[in-house]
């Protein structure tokens, strides 16, 4: 046998071994009975009713919770359906306007257990380490902790910051995921017929065979498992070292601005068979010595190797707005200064952990002061 049959042998035994133990793990979440599990569904109405308790829809399911729990086992065994239609409102949410369609308590509860008993530990653990998308342990603060990481280790390697960051965007991301694409990709990964049956149930209600929509957890988990198959393709094909990606919105960071415009060749191939389209205004390539925009903030590496951060002016006028709207809530009784400086303060400590924004924190603290200073006294 050569040297290089031998390696190829090793390899598939070590991979053969890797899937076994992977499969062996898994297979405790791959049980429809983990869902219909009264204990389990309870810890998931008390989980799902946390910060909404105040809403009368959620008090009127709690006065009844156990018959109401005990009714969704009834229906999830029986196959019956467990939708009740949805609260569609709008939503603006830095910068952007969202259209969200809320599903009743009920049918939260349901969507809860099922991703958390079955849908988050079996799809997370496919997912690359730098995919920080919002499930437990990981969200914003990680994807930009993983971007600041990456930047450092950048200039430690090359002992230089002369390099390039090819961001990518991806345009309407949750209205263009494909049902059927993501139905195959489900297939791969979870055996259980019920548990499939019941995803692609709260899958299928969103569009005709095309998007996810926001305000389903069942959603959620799906959007950050759809693209899956292109952050493989571009740490394991591509060979991209410092890549992360946060929903649709992703960065590539290499020392040859050539290779990465190969790469972004490959990766609107990968992205035309997810039918994902990127969008080509927001989708550049820019120095690394540069500021460039990630997740609402400005980065880039200095000489020395620091990572400068700082915010987009957007956040901090949109605070600006709603203190001077505050204050006139206040004025009419609509609204109590602990609720502004509950809104406050919690900004205030997002602002200053992700930024370096010293003076512009002062700012804000002299504003804040100014308008309620006399509410406190």
């Amino acid at each position: 046998m050569t040297s290089k049959k031998r390696h190829e042998a090793r390899y598939q035994r070590r991979k053969d071994k890797r899937t076994e133990k992977r499969q062996q793990k898994l297979s405790q979440f791959d049980n429809f009975g983990r869902v219909t599990d009264i204990d389990n569904l309870y810890a998931s109405f008390l989980e799902s009713k946390s910060s909404v308790n105040w809403k009368e829809s959620v008090q009127r399911y709690e006065a009844n919770a156990l018959r109401n729990i005990i009714e969704a086992q009834r229906k999830l065994i029986a196959g019956e359906s467990v939708q009740k239609g949805f609260v569609e409102f709008t939503l603006r949410e830095q910068g952007k306007v969202r259209r969200i369609k809320s599903v009743h308590i009920s049918e939260r509860v349901i969507q809860k257990c099922l991703c958390n008993q079955a849908l988050i530990p079996i799809l997370s653990n496919g997912l690359i380490y730098d995919n920080g998308a919002s499930i437990k342990g990981k969200g914003t603060h990680f994807a930009l902790k993983r971007l600041i990481t990456h930047l450092s280790r950048f200039y430690r390697h090359n002992g230089n910051n002369e390099g390039y960051c090819l961001l990518i965007d991806f345009s309407k991301f949750f209205d263009s995921i494909d049902h059927n694409i993501l139905f195959e990709m489900l297939n791969k990964e979870i055996k259980d017929k019920q548990i499939l049956d019941l995803t692609k149930q709260f899958v299928s209600v969103f569009g005709n065979g095309v998007s996810l929509g926001l305000g389903s957890q069942v959603s959620q988990i799906a959007a950050i498992f759809y693209p899956s198959l292109l952050d493989h393709y571009i740490k394991e094909t591509l060979h991209i070292k410092y890549y992360g990606r946060y929903m649709d919105d992703l960065y590539l960071i290499h020392r040859d601005k050539e290779y990465l415009k190969e790469c972004l060749i490959k990766i609107k191939e990968v992205c035309k068979k997810l039918k994902i389209t990127i969008n080509e205004k927001k989708t550049k390539i820019v120095l690394l010595n540069k500021r460039f925009v990630f997740l609402k903030g400005k980065y880039s590496l200095l000489e020395n190797g620091r990572v400068l951060r700082r915010p987009c002016k957007d956040s901090a006028l949109r605070m600006k707005r709603k203190l001077r709207k505050f204050k006139v809530l206040i004025a009419e009784k609509k609204m109590n200064y602990e609720d502004v400086r509950a809104a406050y303060q919690s900004w205030r400590g997002n602002y200053k952990k992700r930024f370096n924004a010293y003076h512009q924190i002062r700012f804000m603290d002299k504003l804040y002061n100014d308008l309620f200073m006399a509410e406190c006294t």
